[in-house]
């Protein structure tokens, strides 16, 4: 799922490619995409987009009035987990497997496709102005705070107002906004602080490795992201990346201390971590591989290594009794000379 940092890229690069220029089509290759009736989505045709923001993991566009249409209007726009942007010529064909919708300027059509066959992604269309006079963004933000605008103390008391796992506290849209799985795997590497510790049990010290390792690392990537992209639009937006220390690096080496980088799996996630950078050499419990080892769970990166082989199903010298390849097994003796069958021999000498 597109992160913090990979929608401030997208908004930057779209803001500069099309704020200023009327929207001129909007066209749906999927009619599930879009999920507001009201007020009808062809109200936003030739209306100036005026801007766009991010909103968690959301993009807020934002349309001005036009001749005909008072007041301004919203679109709004979740990647959700597949979603992505591309940028085509004007009036682009959208394509048939995976493009959900084309937004049409002068210069260029914003694209939208989303891979896979769950269709997450949606677009809704909003009223600028709402009756009550109520903000008509508020049912699309989560209420997290803002990681790279809030101070350290602000981050320290949001994230203790209920106990949680670091990682479980990182990733909860409500407490902060725009970071998923892969950036908070990140983090946490580089505050050397394990996934599973409690909000409660963290040190003064700790925090302030959290905070700074927090906003490092969202400010490298869209660093990373923004030279990537550089006057062009961002291309290959995925939640792997080589540069990454450890999330999706299960079994290869850890670029700080050398030890191979583990997991925990859960559901359609996993977190990455090296037990010798995070968690004093200790393994951390996976929940489907820890019911079934029990108590013979190691307990340090040794025992993990010598455990290895046989989770993998594949014998391990030492802890197998069976014979390697290059044990030879030991000779058999001969065997004696088969006695004569004495039924056959009596029947013969009735004959």
């Amino acid at each position: 799922m597109p992160e913090l940092p990979d929608i401030a890229v997208y908004v930057e690069r779209i803001e500069h490619q099309f704020v200023g220029q009327n929207l001129l089509k909007l066209r749906l290759a999927s009619p599930f995409v879009l999920r507001t009736a009201v007020p009808p989505i062809s109200d936003v045709l030739e209306r100036p987009l005026l801007g766009i923001k991010r909103l968690g993991k959301r993009l807020v566009f934002s349309f001005g009035e036009c001749a005909g249409k008072t007041g301004g209007s919203l679109l709004v726009i979740h990647l959700m987990v597949a979603g992505r942007f591309k940028l085509l010529a004007p009036g682009g064909l959208i394509p048939k497997k995976l493009g959900l919708a084309a937004l049409d300027f002068a210069n260029g059509s914003l694209l939208l496709t989303e891979a896979g066959t769950k269709r997450r992604a949606s677009i809704h269309y909003v009223s600028a102005l709402t009756l009550d006079g109520s903000d008509p963004l508020a049912p699309f933000n989560r209420g997290g705070l803002e990681p790279l605008s809030c101070t350290a103390d602000e981050f320290r008391q949001v994230l203790t107002r209920e106990n949680h796992t670091l990682k479980r506290a990182l990733t909860d849209p409500t407490i902060l906004s725009g970071i998923g799985n892969g950036y908070s795997d990140e983090i946490l590497h580089l505050a050397k602080l394990s996934p599973l510790k409690q909000t409660n049990k963290l040190t003064s010290e700790e925090w302030d490795q959290l905070f700074t390792a927090t906003r490092a690392t969202l400010n490298e990537w869209i660093d990373r992201l923004r030279d990537e992209a550089k006057n062009g639009f961002p291309e290959n937006v995925t939640a792997f990346r080589k540069e990454m220390r450890v999330h999706g690096k299960y079994k290869q080496p850890c670029p700080t201390c050398g030890s191979l980088v583990l997991r925990i799996v859960y559901a359609d996630n996993e977190t990455n971590y090296c037990a010798g950078c995070q968690t004093g050499g200790k393994p951390l419990a996976d929940r489907s591989m820890s019911r079934l080892l029990g108590k013979d769970w190691p307990k340090s990166l040794e025992e993990l290594e010598e455990l290895r082989p046989s989770l993998l199903g594949k014998p391990n010298p030492a802890r197998s009794t069976k014979p390697t390849k290059s044990t030879k097994p030991e000779a058999l003796p001969a065997a004696s000379p088969a006695s004569p069958n004495p039924k056959r021999s009596r029947i013969k000498a009735e004959g």
